[in-house]
């Protein structure tokens, strides 16, 4: 049985066998259907398809890559963004990962990825198929004589259309069904909509809509739960290892000790290890509600739209009406589809033969009217987004580098794990291990198989434990810590980051190529100066200085030469919108007596040239009901005045331009160009109404008439200057970033590859469509919220929400401060790190036995690994940070200041508690005291958390002597600090059975006290220190650089 047409549509969708099409052949392959397919339309003469599923399939979405070659390390990437999967795969296989769903969680899913790419040329295919399917049917009707298209069926309900008919229209494009409907007027009417208007917009009016045709929104797959997370936390293979040792141990002590004694080392190993993990999935999962948020405010574009008569903003999710959607009227409308479709080709639409647009393609020039016909999965986009999940955007630089940081850290914890677990196991077995007694622990002949075992276990738990404290592997993760905590916090200071790797990039900005208008500008434009071809006017508005017919050809002009439009309620009040230089513009002619409607009514305009910043001017031509035809101008004041042969006087009749006319205007131009005013030139010329086109094609191809131009009037546009933003371009200077402010957007796209070749980082920021390659090519494109079209936005890493120039320095105080802050969180986890570690190699080579216990080291990698990261990570930016300069690509993540602080530190603590391992007793003076032991062990373990206690506000302020400087401001790190400190007190006091500790009195805690205390005017003394300006690691890389040398 053979499926119509539409049943094949559906068939491509799914992926099945295909039926035939107009009775030619049986395809069983999707990639044969499209590529004959093709041929059929090219033997038809109908256009070639610029490339076919057979050959290569150009991603044009890919973009390239500036990644030439590799660098030595393959954590050493300087910049994620555009960067090449093979690149990113290979930092990731070289990593030291012991628990990859959390390293990698926001991390760029290269699967996902390569499973999006496909999806969309799956898609492209389709669009292929579909165009050339219709190619021939229509090919085939010419033949036969017949017309295969029928109008769908009336529709149901409120409307004279249902949502099944009209998504068919448009996904298949189907003109013949759109015009047996009557166009885009008929099928207008029957979904209620005004073509001029727009629709009512009450609530009533939309939740019918809502009910006919469905939300502007997909089908997004449900955020991960608490469980899932707690799930992720547990995979880290050391805990699991922890875990059998935990089962193993309870086991044995049960059948050694008994059950009343038994299950005390197992169940407490059992109980930290579940609370490292409950403790870690709570991080993450308020980690991922932060993103999920975010990633909300991305996806809520806002847009214009047209409702009962008059244009106002509304969010993307409050499109109603059934953003596919099909052309009303429009020119020179030219759109990308290559999102689509994979064709780089623009394809240009008209509201009679290529009316269909659809959603996710871009406008790449000028500019129209939409009437919407499809929204949410009712789209092609629509389905794409609801098949594939949200992403997170990918790895920073700093991530992957301190994915380096870690490996190294780790292999050294395995290298000092295994030197401990050799060392005890020998000791143990050559009897040099004593008991609680004295007596040695195992005795060749002696000693049980069960006691044995149980030791065994106990040993290896201790080895594991130190490769838990050793792997920093929340470390990687600090980053989106830090950047989930300041993408929140910079939300308020209006801007929205995209990227993830943009915010810590703006840190390391050494250049900011910024727009003036509405950047470093209000964006508040008035006209304050006019000059006509025989006057200057003050006031410029003063209508009475200007003779009526005069007057009228003028308002004519900017009535139908805007983008913008005029609306005046009931109650009289106009409200203008459009462009900031538009709203100027018509405000001025308003006050000069334009009446914007019936303007519009009266004349109507028969062809545009929509203004683009490379033309830098546009044009109309205007048909009024006499079928005379002016062809009006506008756009930069000396590119207008250089078309223009005469000028209006005031007797309303054109005069030669004479040479010095010409450079009296010229002149008036500089003076007000000096003065920081935008001079726009508005002119106009005559045109005879028989030499315009009369057939569509060649209208939309005609180029209006620019010479021979008669001028106006010259206005001279005040934009004033934003308050804050010299202070702020001073700032900047101050913290060693350049500022440049206005060019072109090719010179912009020029500026930017030069800038990156002499090795700066730069950031620009951009609203036009054509600032796209400049935003894309830069290390950081900061598009402008408000007046910023889509395609700029899609192509930045950050959205400056108010558009000023002062949100864009506090980016860069962000940025920086991201840095810092894992900076500050490096330190005190490697100063931990380096602390246990000596303290339980020296103390087990040498007595055979090690101070801090399984359940102790979980908790210190607790307080090390994320509450440090809570803590430290999520300080707020200081003034301090504009006080240096950037901070550099290859700048190494541990400095100078950072090693002399952590030697000082790592020194202290092992010097302060290896002497309490070895000489405690006598000093704390327990010699005849019971569980002299047990106590000494307690306080190594109570002192050595308070010394991190203190050493985390150390931590805070790495080169300033006033660690306490606004830390209240801090609640989080307060926060952290006082129940790291109650959950310390109840775990010496009150879990000594489960923790190894025993309850001590109040000269034991002011001891741990005190040895903790000097950590802060120890830190003091070291500040003091003064350290080289050369890196460490800078020696480290000559003397390789020499050895290899001396290798050739």
């Amino acid at each position: 049985m053979r499926r119509p047409f539409r049943a094949f549509v559906y068939s491509i969708r799914s992926g099945a066998i295909h039926d035939v099409i107009l009775h030619i052949s049986l395809f069983e392959d999707e990639e044969e259907l499209c590529y004959l397919s093709c041929d059929v339309a090219m033997s038809g003469g109908q256009g070639q398809f610029n490339n076919s599923p057979r050959g290569e399939d150009k991603d044009v979405e890919a973009g390239t890559s500036s990644f030439t070659e590799y660098e030595e390390s393959p954590f050493d990437i300087t910049s994620t963004k555009n960067a090449p999967v093979e690149r990113l795969r290979r930092w990731r296989q070289a990593a030291l990962v012991l628990n990859a769903s959390r390293r990698f969680r926001y991390t760029l899913d290269l699967k996902r990825e390569e499973d999006k790419k496909r999806m969309l040329r799956k898609m492209r295919a389709h669009a292929q198929a579909i165009r050339a399917a219709h190619l021939f049917k229509a090919a085939a009707s010419r033949v036969n004589g017949i017309i295969t298209s029928s109008p769908p069926s009336p529709g149901g309900g409120d409307f004279g259309i249902g949502q099944e008919q009209i998504v068919s229209i448009s996904r298949d494009q189907n003109i013949g069904a759109l015009q047996e409907l009557g166009g885009v007027k008929g099928l207008s009417g029957l979904l209620k909509t005004n073509l001029e208007k727009g629709i009512h917009g009450d609530d009533d009016d939309i939740s019918k809509r809502k009910s006919a045709f469905g939300s502007n929104t997909y089908p997004q797959k449900k955020g991960r739960s608490f469980w899932r997370f707690v799930w992720e936390a547990s995979q880290d293979l050391t805990l699991i290892i922890l875990i059998v040792a935990a089962a193993a141990s309870l086991a044995l002590g049960i059948k050694t000790e008994g059950i009343e004694k038994g299950w005390y080392d197992g169940i407490s190993i059992a109980f930290a290890v579940l609370l490292v993990i409950v403790v870690t999935a709570t991080s993450d999962y308020r980690q991922s509600l932060q993103f999920q948020n975010l990633n909300e405010e991305k996806r809520n574009i806002r847009l214009e739209v047209t409702r009962d008569g008059r244009r106002v903003e509304i969010s993307i999710y409050d499109i109603v009406v059934p953003a596919d959607g099909v052309l009303v009227a429009g020119h020179s409308l030219a759109v990308d589809e290559s999102s689509m479709t994979g064709e780089s080709k623009i394809v240009h639409k008209n509201s009679t033969k290529n009316p269909f647009l659809m959603s996710g393609c871009k406008v790449a020039d000028g500019h129209g009217t939409m009437l919407v016909t499809g929204v949410g999965v009712n789209t092609e986009w629509g389905l794409l987004m609801a098949s594939v999940s949200e992403d997170n955007g990918g790895e920073t630089p700093l991530q992957v580098r301190l994915n380096g940081v870690a490996t190294f850290i780790g292999i050294v914890g395995l290298t000092v794990a295994g030197v401990v677990l050799f060392v005890l196991v020998v000791r143990y077995f050559t009897g040099h291990t004593k008991g609680a007694n004295g007596a040695p622990q195992f005795v060749g002949g002696h000693t049980k198989f069960d006691h044995v075992l149980d030791d065994l276990v106990k040993i290896i738990t201790v080895a594991v434990t130190i490769v838990v404290v050793a792997v920093p592997e929340g470390l990687p993760l600090a980053v989106t810590l830090t950047l989930a905590y300041s993408m929140r916090k910079m939300m308020a200071d209006k801007a929205l980051v995209r990227r993830l790797s943009a915010c810590e990039t703006m840190g390391s900005a050494t250049t900011i190529c910024s727009d003036k208008t509405g950047t470093l500008t209000l964006n508040e434009m008035t006209v304050v100066e006019c000059y006509t071809g025989f006057q200057k006017m003050d006031p410029p508005d003063s209508s009475s200085k200007l003779p009526p017919p005069f007057t009228s050809i003028l308002v004519e002009g900017i009535a139908h030469n805007t983008t913008g439009s005029v609306f005046r309620s009931e109650s009289g009040e106009v409200q203008v919108s459009g462009s900031p230089t538009e709203r100027a513009i018509l405000n001025w002619a308003i006050k000069l007596g334009m009446d914007f409607d019936a303007l519009r009514s009266e004349s109507s305009a028969v062809h545009f040239f929509p203004f683009n910043s490379e033309q830098k001017r546009g044009g109309v031509a205007v048909k009024s009901p006499d079928s005379t035809v002016h062809v009006h101008w506008k756009g930069a004041a000396e590119i207008v005045l250089g078309s223009c042969t005469h000028y209006m006087d005031e007797n309303e009749s054109p005069v030669d331009m004479s040479g010095d006319k010409m450079a009296e205007l010229k002149n008036a131009i500089n003076d007000m160009a000096a003065r920081s005013l935008r001079c726009v030139a508005i002119a106009f010329r005559n045109f005879e109404a028989d030499k315009i086109p009369t057939d569509e094609d060649q209208l939309s191809r005609w180029v209006l008439p620019e010479d021979e131009l008669v001028l106006l009037a010259i206005v001279g546009i005040k934009d004033p200057c934003r308050p804050g933003v010299k202070n702020s371009v001073l700032l900047c200077q101050k913290a060693g970033v350049k500022v440049m402010g206005r060019s072109s957007p090719n010179d912009k796209l020029l500026l930017v590859q030069s800038l990156k070749r002499k090795g700066h980082v730069v950031a620009v920021t951009g609203d036009g469509t054509n600032d796209a390659p400049a935003l894309h090519e830069a290390d950081i494109g900061l598009s402008m919220g408000i007046q910023g079209t889509e395609v700029a936005k899609e192509k930045s890493d950050i959205i400056i929400l108010d558009d000023n120039f002062e949100s864009v320095v506090k980016v860069v105080r962000w940025g920086r401060s991201v840095y810092a802050n894992i900076q500050k969180f490096i330190q005190f986890q490697l100063t931990v790190n380096v602390a246990a570690l000596v303290i339980n190699v020296v103390a087990a080579i040498s007595s055979g036995d090690v101070p801090l216990t399984a359940v102790q080291l979980l908790w210190v990698n607790l307080i090390m690994d994320t509450l440090g990261a809570l803590a430290l990570a999520t300080e707020p930016p200081t003034d301090h940070l504009m006080d240096r300069d950037p901070v550099g690509r290859r700048e190494p993540l541990i400095t100078n200041i950072m090693w002399r602080n952590l030697f000082v530190q790592a020194m202290y603590q092992v010097t302060v508690l290896l002497v309490l391992n070895f000489r405690g007793i006598s000093i704390l003076n327990l010699d005849h005291k019971p569980n002299a032991e047990r106590v000494k062990n307690t306080v190594i373990f109570n002192a050595f958390v308070i010394c991190q206690i203190f050493n985390e506000f150390n931590a805070r302020k790495p080169d300033e002597f006033n660690i306490f400087q606004g830390v209240l401001r801090n609640h989080l790190f307060v926060g952290i600090i006082c129940i790291t400190i109650v959950l310390q007190v109840v775990i010496v006091e009150f879990l000594g059975t489960f923790a190894s500790t025993i309850k001590l009195d109040w000269e034991m805690w002011l001891i741990c006290i005190g040895i903790g205390s000097i950590s802060w005017p120890l830190a003091v003394i070291g500040k003091c220190i003064p350290v080289p300006e050369t890196p460490v690691s800078q020696y480290f890389r000559i003397n390789r650089w020499r050895r290899n040398s001396s290798g050739t």
